[in-house]
């Protein structure tokens, strides 16, 4: 049994995509949906959230209360020919379903009734619910049982089927429509309101590196197993876009490194982006109704951009005024290893800064399945695995300039290559805040 045990973490963990994510709009989304029925005479609205992992571990007690439903017709604004009027609760339906690293995710569905004292032919809806939480905001207006449309500024159909298939094409800009506004002409009789059969949250992916955290006995090979293929998935990770390695080999070619300080890096990196998941994880557990973790994120980037631009300009002026020096016979080589260094530790907390979302699932779903050592050592693991990669990097770039710089055609190229380098890393660093900037704004 054990072996077959073996056998299932193997196969499941090398089975899933590197680019894989429990939720298609990634772990920290709220996603939400609002249909606007007019019926009949009758106005109707069936709204829908669909909650990822980390949004249900931080807010699923409330989204499960008694009350919830009530709490979200308050921040939904219904005026009809210009005055606000009450929704009333008619149903709720709450569905759950595992996600990455067996953190539920939850489905809500509500219907409202809108108190209609009088005929009205014109309406403006807005959805103010979890308005500080990323995710897909999407609003429909739809008429039927008599009731026409004369213009909208919402569709009739739901691009993502109510939150249960996501356009693929979609999913780096998702729907961002909170506000509609429509008029209409009422029919002649009552209408029906909509039913919750909506169904449960659509399929997901459970992940590869948060599919380890939540595996049945831990057994001395699973767990060795397990942190191998962490490391594996940490050093796939590394290859994704960002993460620095532009600016490590830009560093350690601008630098003139030595292998040495490319392992040093590595070490930087590791240590930063573990300490990063922790940091992250401690805003999530017990700071989220003041700090909402996804928001961090865009201020970490601009701090990370600012840091490499710091570094690059760092780096260009150093070898501007060591190659001056040198030229006048006073080379000042304490002084170039001391600031070498501090550009260096700049280099690694810049790469390792942004925490991995799938790394603060594991941590969360750690400590909900009271796995917390087993959840750290493979956070450790997959963080050692992204310094290798990294640290590959700028071992191919140490000895790809040192066996550039032994050939006879190196003339100026070698010479301007430090300099080149540094400037390379400053682009990377605007390129970095200027991406993050309008977020944080």
């Amino acid at each position: 049994m054990k072996k077959l045990a073996f056998l299932v973490v193997v196969l499941a963990a090398f089975a899933v995509p590197v680019a894989a994510a429990a939720h298609p709009l990634g772990n920290f989304t709220v996603n939400r949906y609002s249909a606007v029925q007019l019926s009949g005479s009758s106005l109707y609205v069936h709204y829908v959230l669909d909650l990822a992992e980390i949004p249900t571990y931080q807010e699923g007690a409330r989204v499960r209360a008694a009350g919830f439903p009530e709490e979200v017709a308050g921040r939904l604004i219904l005026e009809l020919d210009g005055k606000r009027v009450p929704l009333v609760v008619l149903g709720r339906k709450l569905s759950s379903r595992p996600g990455a690293g067996g953190l539920p995710v939850l489905r809500f569905e509500a219907v409202y009734r809108a108190v209609v004292a009088r005929r009205t032919t014109m309406l403006v809806f807005r959805d103010t619910n979890f308005v500080d939480r990323i995710g897909w905001k999407e609003i429909v207006v739809r008429a039927d049982h008599g009731a026409s449309i004369r213009s909208s500024s919402a569709p009739a159909e739901s691009a993502s089927d109510e939150l249960r298939a996501y356009p693929k094409d979609l999913l780096r800009s998702p729907l961002d429509v909170t506000y509609a506004r429509a008029a209409y002409e009422p029919g002649p009789g009552p209408g029906v309101p909509p039913a919750l059969d909506g169904g449960s949250a659509p399929e997901r992916s459970r992940g590869g590196f948060e599919s380890l955290i939540g595996r049945g006995h831990l057994g001395v090979g699973i767990v060795l197993f397990s942190l191998l293929v962490a490391a594996f998935w940490g050093a796939a990770h590394a290859l994704t876009p960002g993460h620095g390695k532009a600016i490590v080999a830009g560093y350690l070619v601008g630098s003139r490194g030595k292998p040495r300080h490319a392992v040093l890096l590595g070490g930087v990196v590791t240590v930063t982006h573990t300490a990063g998941v922790f940091a992250l994880g401690l805003v999530t557990l017990l700071l989220s109704r003041f700090v909402v973790p996804e928001r961090l994120y865009p201020w970490l980037t601009v701090v990370s951009g600012l840091l490499v631009i710091a570094v690059g300009a760092s780096v260009f002026w150093s070898r501007w005024r060591h190659r001056r020096a040198h030229g006048h016979g006073h080379p000042h080589e304490h002084h170039h290893h001391s600031h070498d260094l501090r550009g260096l530790l700049g280099v690694g907390v810049a790469a390792g800064l942004l925490p991995c979302p799938s790394a603060l699932v594991v941590l969360l779903s750690a400590i909900t399945l009271h796995r917390i050592g087993f959840g750290l050592a493979l956070i450790l693991a997959f963080s050692v695995g992204l310094a290798a990669t990294i640290t590959s990097i700028g071992l191919i770039a140490v000895l790809a300039r040192r066996a550039f710089g032994r050939l006879s055609f190196q003339g100026r190229l070698i010479q301007l290559l430090p300099a080149l380098s540094a400037l390379v890393i400053v682009v990377v660093g605007i390129g970095l805040t200027v991406k993050a900037l309008p977020e944080v704004m």
